[in-house]
Parts: structure tokens; sequence; C-alpha cells
């Protein structure tokens, strides 16, 4: 060990250089073959949320090995001078160099623990107080709404009109059934007349938004139920992720003088 040790300092004080064959996974067609490629190949699948194993280094070697195998077939075929290789390389050069920026400031602006508070509060603001499981039945004019609710009332079924007559093809199919939503779900009129009725209710005069007329029954009501914060937070997170990056974004665009 100490030999080892004495011959490596007075290499370094003398400025002979030490056999780098050590540092070299192989030796291709007499070409070094240095082994900071397989680091780096390691450290870019780390990167991409692929750990790369001790049991992987043999797969990463071979890897690295055989690219340079064709790296210098590409070479020596003269690919590396083409106008379409030189085009693909500047494009690749600066989706890297894009990709890095954005990644910068993503790491130096990031969401915090009281941002995913604050969406979160906002969510369940919009999103609570009661839900409604509510069916109805969707047609084009007044008049044939008015023709229903009377058909209704003389006991017609909801169910079998709507299936008949809705031109909702989503819950028409299924009786005019909506399932649980809260308010907030649907457009105001829709939602203005559905939370005026209790259970068992239905309109007793046509509903009109921008979608046609509408005939609505409320068939149940409960609290509403919104998930956990812990069991969103990812969501929430990359949502927050995204809404900050395309505002960074923008006002790169803004602040530009393009001419």
């Amino acid at each position: 060990m100490k030999k080892v040790l004495l011959t490596a300092v007075l290499a370094a004080i003398v400025g002979i250089a030490l056999p780098a064959a050590a540092q070299n996974v192989a030796i291709v067609n007499g070409k070094p073959v240095p082994k900071e490629r397989v680091d780096m190949l390691a450290a870019q699948l780390a990167k991409a949320g692929r750990p790369v194993g001790p049991e992987m280094q043999g797969q990463l070697k071979d890897e690295v090995i055989a690219r340079e195998i064709f790296l210098q077939e590409a070479q020596k075929r003269g690919l590396d001078a083409t106008d379409d290789y030189k085009a693909q390389m500047e494009l690749a050069r600066q989706t890297i160099l894009i990709r890095e920026l954005f990644a910068d400031y993503q790491k130096k602006n990031p969401v915090t623990d009281a941002d995913i508070k604050a969406e979160y509060d906002k969510f369940a603001a919009a999103n609570g107080g009661k839900e409604y499981k509510a069916r109805h039945i969707l047609v084009e004019n007044e008049d044939q709404a008015k023709k229903i609710i009377a058909d209704l009332k003389k006991g017609a079924k909801f169910e079998d009109i709507a299936k008949k007559q809705s031109k909702d093809p989503g819950s028409g199919a299924n009786g005019g059934d909506l399932d649980w939503a809260t308010a907030s779900s649907y457009v105001p009129e829709f939602a203005q007349a559905m939370t005026k009725l209790k259970k068992g209710e239905m309109t007793q005069v046509p509903v009109k938004s921008q979608f046609g007329w509408h005939i609505i029954r409320v068939d149940d009501i409960r609290d509403a139920k919104l998930p956990k914060l812990e069991d969103v937070r990812p969501q929430i997170a990359q949502q927050l992720q995204q809404q900050k990056l395309a505002q960074f974004q923008e006002s790169l665009r803004k602040s530009a003088k393009v001419e």
C-alpha cells in the first residue's frame, strides 16, 4: 500500500502520467472508452427516475462499448459531416438547453407546502357543501320540454322518456342519470334550478341553458365527500409546477423583443 501511494505521489510531483487503463472500460479498435461514459449514462438514467444498481453495471458497460463501435463506423462513413447530422445536432442542443432552463427554474422556484394547502383550500371551497344525484332530460325547445313535464305529471316514467327523447348522449342512454356531482359542476342556470329542489322533486317549468331545455329531477342529496389533502398532494404539486412553468414561459415571451 505504501509503495503504491509513494508511486502516485512521485508521479504527481514530477508530472509522470500513470497508466490510464484502469479508467477505461475497454479499448475499441485502438481507441480507449473511458469509464466516465458509463458513469454519465448511469447519471442520466437516475435523473430520468431509473436508478442504476450494481447488477446493471455490466449492461451499461456493454451499452457504452456498443455505442463506441457504432460511433466509429458512423464517423468512418463521414456521417458526422453531413448537413442532416449537423441540423439534428443543433436541434438536440436547443432542446437540451431549454430543458435545462426549465429544470433550473423549477429547482429555484419549488412548489411549497403552503402553495399546496392554499390550492387544496380553493378546491375544497369550490367543491364542498352538497352533492346531488340528479337526472335530466335535455330537449331542443321549450314546448317539447313542457309536454314532457305534463306527461311526467300524468305518470310517465322519467327514465323511459330520457332514453327516448333526451339529446344528451351521455346521460340519455342511462335514463338521464348524471351521477353524484356538486352544483359547481354544472352551468349556472342548471345549478340554480337543481339546488332549489329537495330529494325526489322535479322542476315544474323547463330550465333553459346554452345546451337547450332541461327537465331536472333530484334523486338524492348528501354532504360532499372530498379527498384528503395527503391523498391528492402529488397531483396538486404537479399541477402547480406546470402552472408556474407556464407563467415563467409566458413572462419570457412577453419580455422578449421580437422584431
